[in-house]
């Protein structure tokens, strides 16, 4: 659960970027609804991992931002990084399709594991907008306040940074558009990855290799999408 504090433990630069959320009463009434879940129901991910994207991607560093709606519901699977689950644990579908479109796009591996952490570490931003979720009930913790918190993240991030390319994976992440400035940033939009939309278009996007054309006329090294 997030730190109580006046200062919650998050990644390098975050707190800054978002002090004003963490005293907003929306953020004190998002944090009471959390201790009561967590006193009822088991809640996804624990709670030392609620800010994990944001911890291992401080907010100077972040390159690419790859939006997600909600953390995987089931035992194992959340922690802290949309569409990625932790080593050893089974793939999702959606992360399945993501991973044969890196094939297809880059000819790279089906790795064999899904842990993206590595991408993170690279400065690829892996955000839901929900950061946490009740045990088997996806969506069970929208609406509370956490999307606020997160369009902040995004907003912050398209004011004070530039270059940064977006990847809007769905009609949900395309939402968010509405918080970037496109004459500083680069987007990127393609259907979801998941089973029922990701032959209508996400194989096949090319957002890999786009995504390390965009860096590398930045002058920046590309990402190494490798597991």
């Amino acid at each position: 659960m997030p730190n109580a504090s006046a200062q919650p433990v998050i990644g390098g630069g975050w707190f800054e970027a978002l002090a004003e959320q963490f005293t907003a009463p929306y953020f004190a009434e998002l944090k009471a609804f959390l201790l009561a879940e967590r006193s009822q129901h088991p809640i996804f991910p624990k709670g030392s991992a609620i800010f994990n994207a944001f911890d291992l991607t401080p907010f100077e560093q972040v390159r690419v931002v790859i939006l997600g709606q909600d953390p995987y519901h089931g035992p194992g699977q959340a922690h802290g990084l949309c569409f990625s689950v932790p080593s050893g644990t089974p793939f999702p579908p959606s992360l399945a399709n993501i991973f044969a479109e890196l094939k297809r796009d880059l000819g790279l591996p089906v790795p064999n594991q899904g842990d993206l952490t590595p991408w993170a570490k690279q400065g690829v931003l892996l955000l839901n907008a929900t950061l946490t979720v009740r045990a088997h009930q996806a969506g069970s913790h929208q609406g509370k306040g956490w999307e606020r918190f997160t369009d902040a993240a995004i907003a912050q991030l398209s004011a004070r940074r530039e270059g940064l390319i977006f990847l809007l994976w769905g009609r949900f992440a395309q939402q968010k558009e509405a918080l970037i400035d496109s004459g500083r940033h680069y987007v990127l939009k393609a259907p979801h990855p998941s089973p029922l939309s990701a032959h209508r278009g996400f194989i096949g996007c090319g957002h890999f290799g786009q995504v390390n054309d965009l860096l590398v006329a930045q002058g920046q090294a590309p990402i190494d999408w490798r597991l």
